[in-house]
């Protein structure tokens, strides 16, 4: 696989504030990017430079090998975090609407299809629920047929059941070989679409790979699960236990669950509902960006 977009030492300052210090990184062609990174990391104003919405204080950004252009703008498929549409005009009538911004477009009963907007092209935006309305955003995102597509935050508000249906689309969109940049607050979803993660924080990059290598790099544990009111406190000063309350539940860090949970008999912990799972990018993203409150 070749590259296809490359971010060199991107900086951004709004006044004193430097929103963006020296981020790098390389996307290859055909995958899905994802930026990830707590409330005021910096992710999304990295995406909205390499979208060409925001200057970059310094750096640069490369399209094919070469500096964002008008072939960048014209190849490029942005969903927006937020989108106002036209109001008072249907379904049909706005993806015509976008189709008309370009010279080169899909047909849009693919799109239509694509999206299952079928059922309401000729319901007024206004009317569309959550999840439909985020298949009509990926649609106008798609009008073009982009070479590389900007995802941004794509599934917030969605229901489960809305959410995993959008990532089949995602997927699907995949398998066409276009590249994708998703930045997601749902770390389940990074995990299930992306090739490649890069985790964001103060304004740099501070852990990037496929998903699953970072796992093995980071973490040699799982995790026993028991409700806090079945644990007492006394047990919170063994050393021999990793362990922390949160949410009226323990949580166990164990490199040998077999030991703890022998070490838990032994205390007269009741097991009945003892939960045991591996680590996961929720972990490795609090484990590197912390667990205070971000505004």
């Amino acid at each position: 696989m070749s590259c296809i977009l490359q971010v060199e030492n991107l900086v951004k300052h709004f006044g004193p504030v430097q929103a963006v210090n020296g981020v790098s990184f390389a996307i290859e062609r055909g995958t899905c990017f994802g930026l990830l990174g707590p409330n005021g990391a910096g992710k999304t104003t990295t995406v909205e430079m390499m979208e060409g919405i925001l200057p970059s204080t310094s750096g640069s950004i490369q399209y094919k090998g070469a500096p964002a252009d008008e072939d960048f703008r014209n190849e490029a498929g942005i969903m927006f975090q937020e989108t106002s549409l036209q109001e008072f005009i249907q379904v049909g009538e706005t993806l015509e609407l976008f189709s008309r911004f370009y010279s080169r477009t899909r047909p849009l009963n693919e799109l239509i299809e694509r999206c299952a907007l079928g059922e309401y092209l000729d319901r007024d935006v206004r009317k569309l629920s959550g999840g439909q309305r985020q298949r009509l955003l990926l649609a106008i995102a798609l009008v073009n047929d982009p070479e590389i597509v900007f995802l941004d935050e794509p599934t917030t508000g969605l229901d489960p059941q809305a959410r995993r249906n959008f990532w089949q689309l995602v997927n699907d969109i995949k398998q066409e070989q276009k590249t994708l940049v998703l930045t997601t607050h749902y770390m389940e979803e990074a995990y299930e679409l992306c090739d490649e993660i890069a985790i964001m924080d103060h304004g740099r990059i501070i852990a990037q790979g496929s998903p699953r290598a970072l796992l093995k790099k980071h973490f040699d544990n799982s995790v026993i699960l028991l409700p806090a009111s079945e644990v007492p406190a006394s047990l919170d000063q063994d050393h021999r236990l990793k362990m922390h309350r949160m949410n009226g539940q323990v949580e166990i860090l164990s490199e040998d669950v077999n030991a703890t949970i022998e070490l838990l008999m032994a205390q007269r912990i009741p097991l009945t509902h003892l939960q045991i799972r591996s680590r996961t990018l929720e972990d490795l993203f609090l484990e590197l960006t912390g667990r205070g409150l971000r505004n």
